[in-house]
C-alpha cells in the first residue's frame, strides 16, 4: 500500500437522531466532534436513519401488492380496450 493517501480507519460513534440510538462502527468518516461514549472517547457523527429506525429492517414497511395496483390500472384505463 502506498503511504500517505488512504484516510485513516477508526472507530466512530453513529448517533440516530430519530429513536436516539448510539453505535461504535468503523469508519474513515471525518468529523471535528467527538462524544464519551462507554468510558472512551471517539469521534461523533449524526445521522437520520439506520438500520436500527428504518422501516425495511424494522419489518414495519408497508408493501404494496401488486395486484391492487394491477386492478386500479383497470379501474381506470379498462373503457380503453
Amino acid at each position: 500500500m502506498k503511504e500517505g493517501i488512504h484516510p485513516e480507519y477508526r472507530k466512530v460513534v453513529f448517533h440516530d437522531t430519530s429513536i436516539d440510538h448510539y453505535f461504535v462502527v468503523g469508519s474513515t468518516v471525518q468529523t471535528k466532534q467527538t462524544i464519551e461514549f462507554e468510558g472512551k472517547t471517539y469521534p461523533y457523527v449524526t445521522i437520520e436513519v439506520s438500520s436500527e429506525s428504518h422501516p425495511f429492517y424494522t419489518g414495519k414497511q408497508r408493501v404494496a401488492t401488486q395486484q391492487g395496483r394491477i386492478a386500479r390500472f383497470k379501474d381506470r384505463f379498462g373503457m380503453f380496450k
